[in-house]
């Protein structure tokens, strides 16, 4: 796993030394560099060494040095690839590196080669021949790259902040990407927060020609769903077993002891037991528990302990309070690049797994997989209350159980539907909605609604250029699932927005941040696009959204955690904020800062903030949302900083 970085224009090498300083957590153990001074050219990476430890420095060249590539990722299937390469007559130079393998797929097949690959990447290769720069990104996104034109030239890297060391990019918000952030506590598409930063879709390349500095990007993957009738419930359990514990197999490739993050939850189990029960060796899990108040019915160390059990691993476990997140939260925002408003735990759990090894495995992308929480529900009682002209049907069994884990939720429900805090309203909830979307994918509008944002939070654009609603923006990833089904579009959507630019995005960086590769082997693209073939009334159900993956796995897991709910730490930023994080409040959103910021109303201080403060009402997720972004910006746009701050949240006080 590595940090990449490249330039093309005036001063380059220089440049691109200072990009590449600014990624060094995520490769700690060597640095590299080409120079093609001809070109005005430069390549650069820092290596976190896992494949190949001797012979797999970057940048790497191929035979006659015409193709030079920097790489950050892994391909799984680069073992299988080189002995297809070898009955072609190729001849490899490492023992078993993957960066080679990237190389001479490349000679043989140029952009199609990415057809080919299994795994999470990122890299750009220089082809002297074509004097060109090509780029690519894995299919879902599990790897990042940022790229920009600046009057030097054109530039890449791994993180947006390594950009940002360029003199001649200049750090502009993007006014969309904060629209849309407001509404999902995360930047969705291919703009980043800084104005005319880019981020390479996922499932996508991009050709950059020096000659005439001209640039193309394309789609090579995309979800799809054609479901294969005429299996049993039975059949297809077997096979997600089998092409599970494939992709597991494939993901634990390593010259490098590998760990695993457990949970105490289905998907990160599942992982756990199927590496065990292969015998890989010197198995070691970690788990991440917490203490204090509110969060004895959330904590799944009790069940992470048992699947150790079962398995017999080298088992670790931290206990934190709520309050321990705080202390990093000043290093948390720098690390993540964006604004995001989400989840904070991760942080530490990849921080304790770093003590031990260089690779953790995770469960991230099962719920997207299954079910999405059942997210679909709303929308299929709607759809099915229309077309019998009643009321909705009863509402399942699972929406019960799910109660106990709402209730504690409830605070992060979205502005203005507080009367769910009653088991009643709960069964009618997705009923309730007037627009037609707001069915819907939940979290969308945990926050800021677009009709919030005109009215209440955003100032006015002296510019007045028009911004596509976020429910628009939403609808449109919706309708291009082109299935009638309401499961697979909602598949589509999480996987076109929330999971690659919210879970994935905080997986990498938090984990990188820390210097460990995390692999997430339920997005082994030969295993989604299995489960996207499975028809969505047997890939998951209203009255348990991950049965068929449940059915799976069942002989590896104990009962407790097979008959346990879905759980969830929630961090408890309505005390916080009017506890010891009121003065931060109280500065980064007073009306006299926001005016001067000029992207907020002055109003939204007494409108939101102390309303919150005082315990007149609950906004503390349009507050938390605002505040995040508050931190971000001072510390990215208005400091402009350029190394991790060395001082505490309080400072900013």
């Amino acid at each position: 796993m590595c940090g990449i970085a490249g330039m093309v224009g005036s001063g380059a090498a220089e440049r691109v030394r200072v990009m590449t300083d600014a990624l060094i957590h995520r490769g700690p153990d060597e640095g590299g560099y080409y120079d093609d001074p001809s070109s005005d050219l430069c390549l650069g990476m820092r290596r976190l060494s896992i494949l190949d430890l001797e012979h797999g420095h970057q940048p790497m060249a191929n035979r006659d040095q015409s193709v030079w590539i920097v790489y950050n990722g892994e391909i799984f299937n680069s073992p299988d690839l080189r002995r297809q390469l070898e009955l072609h007559d190729h001849r490899f130079v490492t023992a078993n590196s993957d960066t080679e393998t990237l190389l001479q797929l490349y000679d043989e097949k140029q952009e199609d080669m990415l057809a080919d690959l299994n795994g999470m990447f990122a890299f750009v290769l220089y082809d002297k021949k074509r004097n060109l720069l090509f780029g690519a990104r894995d299919r879902l996104g599990i790897k990042p790259l940022y790229y920009a034109g600046t009057p030097a030239g054109f530039a890449f890297a791994s993180e947006l902040k390594s950009l940002l060391t360029l003199s001649g990019i200049a750090r502009d918000l993007d006014p969309a990407s904060l629209y849309h952030y407001l509404t999902l506590r995360f930047v969705p598409g291919t703009s980043s927060m800084v104005k005319g930063v880019s981020r390479l879709a996922p499932g996508h390349w991009f050709r950059y020609e020096l000659g005439t500095g001209r640039l193309k990007t394309h789609c090579y993957w995309r979800p799809s769903f054609a479901p294969l009738e005429g299996r049993s419930v039975t059949e297809w359990s077997e096979i997600v077993r089998s092409e599970l514990r494939a992709a597991v197999q494939r993901w634990s490739l390593s010259d490098v002891p590998i760990g695993c993050s457990l949970s105490g939850g289905l998907d990160s189990s599942s992982i756990v037991g199927l590496l065990a029960e292969a015998g890989h060796p010197q198995l070691k899990t970690y788990s991440l528990g917490f203490v204090g108040e509110g969060t004895e019915s959330l904590d799944e160390l009790p069940l992470a302990r048992k699947v150790a059990e079962r398995w017999g691993t080298d088992h670790h476990e931290l206990v934190l309070q709520p309050h321990d997140l705080l202390r990093d939260l000043l290093k948390m925002v720098w690390y993540l690049d964006e604004p995001y408003g989400g989840g904070l735990p991760s942080w530490y759990v990849f921080q304790f797994m770093h003590r031990d090894v260089k690779v953790g495995m995770t469960g991230t992308g099962g719920d997207e997989l299954f079910g999405d929480y059942g997210r679909y529900i709303g929308l299929e009682r709607q759809i099915a209350g229309r077309q019998a002209g009643t009321e909705a049907p009863p509402v399942p069994a699972w929406m019960e159980t799910c109660w106990p884990l709402v209730s504690s939720l409830v605070d992060r429900l979205p502005h203005g539907v507080g009367g769910l805090r009653s088991r009643e309203r709960w069964r009618n909830w997705p009923m309730v909605g007037r627009d037609p979307f707001t069915w819907d994918y939940v979290h969308a509008f945990y926050y800021f609604s677009d009709a919030m944002k005109r009215s209440d939070v955003l100032a006015d654009q002296a510019d007045g250029v028009p911004v596509q609603d976020t429910t628009e923006l939403l609808r449109d990833y919706y309708r291009q699932s082109n299935s009638a089904q309401p499961r697979d579009a909602l598949m589509q959507l999480a996987m076109r927005t929330q999971l690659p630019e919210e879970f994935l995005f905080m997986t990498d960086r938090f984990s990188m941040a820390h210097s460990l590769e995390a692999r997430v082997p339920f997005l082994d693209h030969a295993f989604v696009e299995l489960v996207m073939r499975i028809p969505s009334q047997i890939r998951t159900k209203p009255g348990d959204p991950k049965y068929l993956l449940r059915q799976a796995v069942r002989d590896l897991l104990p009962d407790e955690l097979l008959q346990a709910p879905k759980r969830g730490f929630v961090i408890p930023t309505a005390q916080w904020l009017r506890g010891p994080l009121r003065p931060l409040a109280e500065r980064l959103l007073a009306p006299k800062r926001l005016a001067d910021q000029g992207l907020f109303r002055p109003e939204f201080y007494a409108r939101f903030v102390h309303p919150h403060l005082e315990g007149q009402a609950d906004s503390h997720p349009q507050v938390w949302t605002a505040l995040m972004f508050q931190i971000w910006h001072s510390l990215y746009i208005e400091q402009a900083l350029t190394d991790c701050p060395r001082f505490s949240w309080q400072d900013l006080c």
